[in-house]
């Protein structure tokens, strides 16, 4: 089959597998909806990889006209690139082991069918975003990506103990998407007056004929820039991604890993010829990046929920990944994102298997010792674990080597701090995997007696995801960047961007600093955890920094007492003069003495004749007058 023929169908095949589990699944068994979702996910991975293979230039796919005006077309079409057909790639296919793994966790769950017909909807509204050749179809899949994870964040609203909780939690998600959603918004009518498009290509063709101002640039850079902060949670719009843990953990790994929070990075990335115009926006992303990659380590450090770390971890790899662009290192972040996305899938369906294997139990401090029950798991945990943390050789190695590299050659300062979150990251990742796998095990009776290694629908995707986490980094190697090549073939502004090449003692002292590092958090965090035996403490017995760390500096707090509550107490405002003073008083009012008027008016229909005879001569001899007056 042509591209032109593939591409729609690996878009349609999880709308139809959604549609189906939707209307059909509550009668169909929860083996066939399962297997329906999973189908389609992996029949759209392999239909990608076929594009991947014929794909030699960028090629456009019209589909339908939305709107077409004198001086203004809107068309859904799909543009396939070497940009998109790559993210098309991490999207369906982790997304495809993610379905396979919710078949065995989500298995005893009442809403099954409903489960995996939003998760199939999720990657739908994914897929438009990233294969759309235009900023409405992105703005559509972008905003079909947000409904989806709040109905996956909560879909266990009605939970007994949590229901509350989760519900919260989805509503958090929602609102503060909801505000770099407008940034985006402002964006994009801004992009339409001034270039009267939204087409990417025409966009970067009119660039230099209608040379707008740096003024109007940098708006439209940065409000695009407040989109992706919604998404791509960086500060200050991140406390939603910790929060989201209350969704499932197969949601987790979905949101966190290779679909929701890269949005905000595809966009940046697929508006590079945009922002390499505006260098302000460029120094804020950088600086804001550089600021949650931080911050966020810095909270992990002290978090004793096993999901509660890998979100915040997320968090601190996804500022990362925003200082490579805001040093214009698009292909680096773009590398990073795809080990973020085997590592991190890895790490969240391994805290899922630990979870299923503890019957829900997620508290590391109630762990230990899992190592003897879980073999599987724990050998995969340890590859994600030694990944993320930049162990050498691994896929996370290269990636954050390479940009660790341009942050040295833009700014010594900028790679010091970056090296020293990367730290962090290897500190709180060993403090978790030695928690939870070694010394003796610290849960009840009876969660030991349960303890169990998942199904094989369930361990198999742990292990793929385990071989890329170790070879991922294969992609993009010292002195063969093969991956570079690959997307500056045929990406619009990205074949015009210089790369980075770095000398050879430049490369071995990066990669020696960067191996020392993760070798000194990972013998310490032994030496603490395993050999002394230590282990997290109360939260009530924390002080200084160990607290700021576990309480999340406070921010949730500080966000309610700056936001939430002055906006309840408005709400409540609103209410009592709405509802009450102006609803009860002048509408209801106004309702009530037309009432009033109307039980007088009805008293002169009588239903006697004569009466109405009377009224009509009274009628005639009016206007007799009126006649003679006006004579």
């Amino acid at each position: 089959m042509k591209i032109e023929q593939l591409v729609p169908l690996i878009i349609l095949l999880p709308l139809i597998g959604g549609i189906i589990n939707g209307v059909l699944g509550k009668r169909l068994p929860k083996m066939v909806v399962g297997s329906i979702a999973t189908a389609v996910m992996f029949v759209s991975f392999f239909l990608a990889l076929n594009v991947f293979f014929q794909l030699n230039e960028a090629t456009t796919i019209n589909l339908f006209t939305v709107i077409r005006l004198d001086d203004f077309s809107l068309f859904a079409r799909l543009l396939v690139d070497d940009l998109s057909i790559w993210m098309t790639l991490i999207v369906t296919g982790i997304g495809s082991l993610i379905h396979l793994f919710s078949m065995g966790y989500m298995s005893h769950d009442k809403g099954y069918y409903k489960f995996f017909t939003y998760l199939n909807l999720f990657i739908f509204a994914m897929l438009i975003l990233i294969l759309g050749s235009n900023y409405f179809m992105l703005f559509f899949g972008w905003e079909g990506v947000g409904i989806c994870s709040y109905l996956l964040i909560g879909f266990h609203y009605s939970d007994e103990n949590k229901g509350l909780l989760n519900g919260l939690a989805a509503r958090k998600a929602f609102i503060m998407n909801r505000i770099g959603d407008l940034g985006l918004l402002i964006g994009l009518f801004l992009l339409l007056a001034t270039f009267g498009t939204l087409e990417y290509t025409e966009v970067a063709a009119k660039l230099a004929e209608l040379s707008p101002s740096n003024w109007m640039l940098f708006g439209i850079t940065f409000c695009l820039f407040v989109g992706a902060t919604g998404k791509s949670a960086q500060i200050p719009l991140f406390t939603w991604l910790p929060d989201a843990m209350a969704g499932p953990t197969p949601v987790s790994a979905l949101i966190h890993a290779a679909t929701m929070v890269t949005a905000g990075i595809f966009l940046v990335v697929r508006s590079n010829f945009l922002f390499e115009l505006a260098p302000a926006t460029q120094d804020i992303m950088l600086y804001v990046g550089l600021a949650t990659s931080l911050l966020a380590a810095f909270i992990a450090m002290r978090q004793n929920d096993i999901k509660k770390v890998l979100a915040y971890s997320t968090v601190s790899q996804l500022g990362f990944i925003f200082v490579a662009l805001g040093m214009g290192a698009y292909t680096a972040a773009i590398f990073h994102v795809t080990t973020h996305a085997f590592f991190k899938a890895l790490l969240f369906l391994g805290s899922g298997s630990v979870i299923h294997a503890m019957s829900d139990e997620q508290d590391i401090r109630k762990m230990g010792g899992l190592k003897k029950f879980i073999p599987i798991t724990h050998i995969t945990f340890l590859i994600g674990t030694l990944a993320i943390s930049g162990f050498p050789f691994l896929s996370g190695f290269f990636s954050k080597d390479e940009i660790l590299a341009h942050a040295l050659h833009h700014n010594p300062l900028i790679y010091g701090a970056l090296a020293f979150s990367a730290l962090l990251t290897a500190v709180y990742m060993f403090r978790l995997y030695f928690v939870v796998f070694h010394g003796e095990f610290r849960g009840s009776d009876h969660a030991k007696s349960h303890l169990h290694e998942s199904p094989l629908n369930m361990t198999i995707p742990l292990i793929v995801l385990a071989v890329l986490s170790v070879i991922g980094g294969a992609l993009n190697l010292p002195g063969k960047h093969w991956f570079s090549h690959f997307l500056n073939h045929n990406v619009m502004g990205l074949d015009k961007i210089e790369e980075l090449h770095v000398d050879n003692s430049s490369l071995i002292t990066l990669m020696a600093t960067a191996s020392i590092l993760t070798l000194v958090a990972l013998i310490g965090a032994y030496s603490i955890y395993v050999k002394k035996k230590s282990l997290p403490v109360e939260d009530s017995q924390l002080k200084g920094l160990a607290k700021l760390s576990a309480n999340k500096l406070y921010l949730d707090e500080i966000y309610n007492f700056l936001f939430v509550r002055p906006i309840e107490a408005l709400s409540k405002l609103a209410h009592q003069l709405i509802e009450i003073v102006i609803l009860n008083n002048v509408v209801l009012g106004a309702a009530k003495a037309i009432g009033k008027s109307g039980d007088l008016v009805k008293k002169i229909q009588t239903g006697r004749t004569e009466w109405y005879l009377l009224w009509m001569v009274f009628g005639i001899i009016g206007l007799v007058v009126y006649y003679l007056v006006k004579i």
